[in-house]
């Protein structure tokens, strides 16, 4: 069975939790033998090869890709301008649109957006909804 790797910031936060929990059983080792740890426990032979191939899952997003979907209940297609996922698994995405969005559901006046700033979890849904219950956001890879 093999694992993807997750990015660096989640890789950082487990190897801050190791030490963190390496200390309190009395073995106080540094931050970067911490890395070096992590990475063998990888099977990688040191952090930065670790790092190097970190979020490289192709599940996950990543810089300038084209991505399709629904926001606010308006299907778009555009692009990742920026991500980063977290420790615990959600994405923070800034996507571009390639046609400004309507977010308003009115008919008496309209609020067009060029981008937004989400967080979706791993399957590209935002946690946050609407007040009819639907996700703000629903995103897929294009």
């Amino acid at each position: 069975m093999t694992h993807s790797i997750p990015s660096r910031d989640v890789l950082k936060a487990q190897a801050k939790r190791l030490r963190a929990d390496l200390e309190a059983r009395g073995t106080p080792i540094s931050h970067s033998a911490a890395l070096e740890s992590l990475a063998h426990q990888w099977g990688m032979r040191d952090w930065n090869t670790l790092s190097a191939r970190a979020g490289l899952d192709p599940s996950g997003w990543t810089l300038l890709q084209r991505v399709r979907g629904q926001y606010l209940g308006h299907a778009f297609t555009g692009w990742v301008k920026a991500a980063r996922q977290s420790a615990s698994g959600f994405w923070t995405l800034t996507i571009r649109f390639d046609a400004p969005v309507d977010v308003v559901a009115s008919e008496h006046f309209s609020s067009m957006r060029c981008q937004v700033n989400t967080t979706l979890n791993a399957d590209g849904v935002s946690p946050q909804k609407t007040s009819d219950g639907k996700p703000h956001m629903v995103l897929l890879a294009a």
